[in-house]
């Protein structure tokens, strides 16, 4: 075009005729309702979209964290229930939604957000905090599910770092842990964060501040095995600071529906499959205790309360089902809940934490609050809590099988306390493609492809590619 005008126009009026078609003509091409750049609170609902989809779903073809715990099993297939982490590429699937959906969308709004408007200096802080601290929660997701992954080199590749070394998975907790401090030094709790661009907050910054030291928390009881003083430590101070202190502080997403459904909504009510029931494990061990939130969470099969053979075909219509509760297009998916902060409290009062209770008080209110969630009466649950109270001579079974419990609709946290406490204790399906029960995820096999050597490194490293390879942390 440039050519053909130069030909057709001359003099100083071609040169002026030339800059102004230049400018009308590439004006067409600029489409106002979707930007070049993206602004950054756009990139942050992106990435908390994504996150909480990826790590609340019970579809065999992602995380498979509520199949790691043994709390849904299938009826149509089994191969995901036998730990078969290869067809359908789940070890890959999660990898890729964390460092491309997650971790890359909170980073390239870093990187526009100095260029954005702002209401003051305090505000944008406040938004970078934001999103470091989303950030932070998927790196401690990412190291807790595979162990050394690539951190320090990672999101390197507009520098054209196309494969990342791997980095020691306690080196990586040790600089989360100083990220932590620094992002919650930096929050100013009476100034504004992103509004109505934060999807979990609303930016609330006093909520992400106590999530952020949730996060501290939970990896300072991951190290209680490895590094005593690091763990006491650590978790104290999280607690002094500031951790989830309400259920409204729980770090959930309330999906919109419609476009955004609930995961489990698509999984078990939009598929039109019948497909996943309750395990006995969960059943047998809520019918033991005569839990009351049954009633609330399943569906009888004359009246009874009948879970699933784990890692066998199950007739769905011979077994419990999930019941409407969980099942609204618009539910919330809790990640880091109240719930789970107190029994974290009360499993750090057990190790001798001064955490502001005992672990019998931080048990009991961690028990009753679980239960006023999930609609049990307050006379109820009261007698439940007297028919098991806190045991002490045996805390790790107490608390991990209520934990368990509690979380049963939050996989990822449920499967922590059972790595760490080491209840409640699972048996190998009958078919299982494994030596034992996943206590990580493989590595994607894309890395095999496209990060050979530093990969190899990091399987050699940590004692083997295998789902049965320990964490460093998960010592016993």
């Amino acid at each position: 075009m440039k050519k053909i005008l130069n030909k057709l126009i001359i003099g100083a009026l071609a040169a002026i005729s030339l800059t102004s078609c230049q400018r009308d003509l590439l004006s067409l091409n600029e489409n106002v309702k979707a930007p070049s750049v993206l602004p950054s609170e756009t990139l942050l609902a992106m990435g908390q979209e994504r996150f909480f989809y990826s790590t609340f779903t019970g579809s065999v073809n992602f995380n498979n964290y509520r199949f790691f715990v043994q709390q849904w099993t299938e009826t149509t297939y089994t191969d995901e229930t036998n730990y078969d982490l290869v067809t359908r590429n789940q070890p890959r699937n999660h990898w890729n939604r964390m460092y491309v959906n997650s971790l890359n969308n909170y980073e390239q709004a870093k990187k526009n957000l100095p260029a954005e408007a702002a209401l003051s200096e305090a505000e944008r802080t406040n938004k970078m905090a934001t999103l470091e601290i989303s950030q932070i929660i998927v790196w401690e997701n990412l190291v807790d599910t595979y162990g050394n992954v690539p951190y320090f080199d990672a999101l390197a590749a507009a520098e054209g770092n196309f494969a990342p070394k791997y980095d020691d998975a306690k080196a990586i907790y040790a600089d989360l842990l100083k990220r932590i401090d620094a992002v919650v030094a930096q929050i100013d709790e009476g100034a504004n964060g992103y509004g109505s661009g934060d999807l979990v907050y609303g930016g609330d910054m006093t909520k992400w501040k106590h999530v952020a030291n949730s996060v501290k928390l939970r990896m300072a009881l991951n190290l209680a095995d490895v590094d005593p003083a690091t763990s006491k430590s650590a978790a104290e101070a999280a607690v002094a600071s500031g951790v989830i202190a309400s259920a409204d502080e729980s770090y959930t997403l309330d999906f919109a529906g419609g476009t955004y459904n609930n995961p489990v909504y698509d999984d078990l009510v939009a598929s039109g499959r019948n497909d996943f029931v309750p395990t006995e494990l969960v059943i047998n061990m809520m019918n033991a205790k005569n839990d009351p939130r049954r009633e609330v969470w399943f569906t009888t099969v004359d009246g009874k309360y009948v879970g699933g053979i784990f890692g066998e075909l199950n007739p769905f219509n011979g077994k419990s089902h999930m019941s409407d509760f969980w099942l609204a297009p618009d539910a919330p998916a809790p990640y880091l809940s109240y719930e789970e902060v107190l029994f974290m409290k009360a499993e750090a009062a057990a190790r001798g934490y001064n955490v502001g209770g005992t672990a019998a008080e931080m048990y009991n209110k961690a028990v009753l609050t679980s239960m006023a969630l999930n609609e049990v009466s307050t006379a109820d649950a009261a007698a439940y809590l007297a028919a098991h109270p806190y045991d002490a001579a045996n805390w790790k079974k107490s608390i991990g099988e209520e934990a368990y419990i509690a979380l049963f609709n939050q996989p990822f946290g449920a499967w922590l306390f059972s790595r760490r406490l080491d209840y409640p204790k699972f048996e190998n399906p009958k078919n299982n493609k494994l030596e034992g029960v996943p206590v990580r995820m493989p590595y994607s096999d894309q890395e095999y492809v496209l990060n050979k050597t530093n990969v190899t490194a990091a399987a050699t490293a940590i004692g083997g590619d295998k789902a049965t390879t320990k964490l460093f942390w998960d010592k016993f």
